[in-house]
């Protein structure tokens, strides 16, 4: 249901909340004087962060209520902070030479979190990005760790969740990747009312 208070198309000075969400995941960079100028956009995007902070604590206490059966979820939180730090420039090559474009490694690593997360029953707990991914056309390695749920073949999700980080990097990041490692490191059992399908 839509909050009445916010309808999903209303802007916030001009921007969407997904376009301000988009802007703090960045580190907001590139700067952009429309958002940091505005009063209304640095009152929304303080509002993001606390409610990034209260959800990385919610999964903290989760994980520090049941740590024998929750290892995995420490190692999820400890792969979601080295995600968000910014970390190496990704050089985006432009027919205009004085033009300077690159992501960040951290938002590589985001991209790659985010399409493990997606196949089923997949939750992604550590990426790395081994090369000189600061140099085009450089060959990286991708390794992933990854929860499984139990029950799903293991060979076949791995597989999955290769093919599917290798498409997503081709597509979106200007990257040479020679490889893309797999490793499970957790089987989950399914908990009543948490996990479904």
């Amino acid at each position: 249901m839509t909050d009445p208070l916010l309808p999903e198309d209303e802007l916030i000075d001009g921007h969407t909340l997904d376009e301000l969400s988009d802007y703090l995941a960045n580190g907001r960079r590139p700067a952009n004087p429309a958002i940091d100028d505005s009063p209304e956009c640095q009152a929304a995007l303080a509002a993001l962060e606390r409610l990034g902070r209260a959800t990385t604590q919610l999964l903290e206490a989760e994980a520090a209520a049941t740590p024998a059966d929750d290892t995995w979820v420490s190692r999820i939180l400890t792969g979601i902070r080295l995600d968000v730090q910014a970390g190496r420039r990704v050089p985006i090559v432009h027919d205009d030479p004085a033009a300077d474009l690159s992501l960040t490694e951290g938002a590589v690593r985001a991209l790659v979190r985010s399409v493990g997360d997606d196949v089923d029953g997949v939750i992604v707990g550590r990426c790395r990005l081994d090369g000189d991914i600061e140099t085009p056309g450089s060959p990286i390695a991708v390794h992933l760790e990854i929860s499984v749920r139990f029950g799903l073949p293991l060979d076949g999700t791995a597989a999955a969740v290769r093919n599917a980080v290798a498409a997503e990097l081709v597509k979106h990041a200007e990257l040479t990747v020679a490889s893309v490692d797999v490793v499970v490191t957790d089987v989950r059992e399914p908990r009543a009312g948490k996990e479904q399908g």
